[in-house]
């Protein structure tokens, strides 16, 4: 039986509430069109293969100790406030795994991180929104596994490096945030935000550095330029630390741009992109 191929990491942006499913007809109609169109299309593509399963790191779940989703069929927690009334019926049906649950808590435990089962949590906005996107016929099963309290950047790298042999097994490691995540700034919509810039440039500038490199820099993110403006709080931020642990000895590069609300906005690929001809 040939194995599935070892499939790349990634750190998603995943917007604003449910900004891809709104209409902004009386507003700015295109504001999150080129996030949207790369969600549904440059991901998969960048992916190359239908993945086996997702386990998604979200911003908008923290835990004293690692907690994982082991539902078989999980809701959604509509984490959004003031939006449309039909944003609270958005639908995304897609199936637990109970089984890689169990799996992913055996790993961690392996790698002296404490971790929980939680089979009552579904799943937040940072993961049903953007994959109905990426994977709209939620026919994927999916795992979300929590942040852990204090967010200290070494911790989650960790926890990805701890994920990393999953990749083996056909199963994708999403980080979902935001790589700019100051909403106060980001509500004056500035035509032109020179400190989502200078984050961005050293973000990307140390993604794309040498393995050892990237974690030493990623470690100490809040002396990059503008970080604690870039991130007042670094919940959006610490799903990039696991993905990239989960890589954390290959290449990662910057796979996409936007520019939302005058800020930029960034996604992030660790590891290498699937040869598709090598598996034919």
């Amino acid at each position: 039986m040939i194995s599935p191929p070892k499939l790349p990491t990634f750190y998603i942006p995943h917007g604003a509430g449910p900004c891809f499913f709104m209409d902004w007809s009386l507003g700015a109609p295109d504001t999150w069109d080129h996030m949207a169109q790369w969600l549904s299309v440059g991901l998969p593509k960048a992916v190359g293969i239908k993945p086996k399963a997702l386990v998604v790191f979200s911003a908008h779940w923290e835990c004293k100790a690692i907690r994982i989703n082991g539902h078989a069929t999980p809701s959604l927690i509509y984490d959004y406030y003031g939006f449309p009334e039909q944003t609270y019926l958005i639908t995304y049906p897609a199936p637990g795994e109970p089984g890689l649950a169990q799996e992913i808590q055996s790993l961690l435990i392996q790698a002296g991180i404490t971790a929980s089962i939680d089979d009552t949590h579904g799943l937040d906005h940072g993961v049903f929104i953007p994959l109905k996107l990426s994977y709209p016929q939620a026919d994927i099963p999916i795992v979300q596994v929590s942040l852990k309290e204090g967010l200290d950047p070494e911790t989650h790298f960790q926890l990805g490096r701890a994920l990393e042999s999953l990749r083996g097994k056909g199963v994708l490691i999403i980080g979902s945030g935001m790589s700019y995540h100051n909403m106060q700034m980001l509500m004056q919509s500035p035509k032109k935000n020179d400190i989502s810039d200078r984050f961005d440039e050293w973000l990307t500038e140390t993604c794309a550095a040498s393995p050892d490199a990237r974690q030493k820099q990623l470690m100490a993110w809040e002396s990059a330029p503008f970080a604690r403006q870039a991130h007042p709080r670094e919940e959006h931020l610490l799903p990039l630390m696991v993905a990239a642990g989960a890589a954390s000895e290959e290449p990662g590069y910057c796979i996409f741009t936007d520019r939302v609300m005058g800020a930029t906005v960034s996604a992030y690929q660790f590891g290498e992109t699937l040869d598709l001809d090598s598996l034919d």
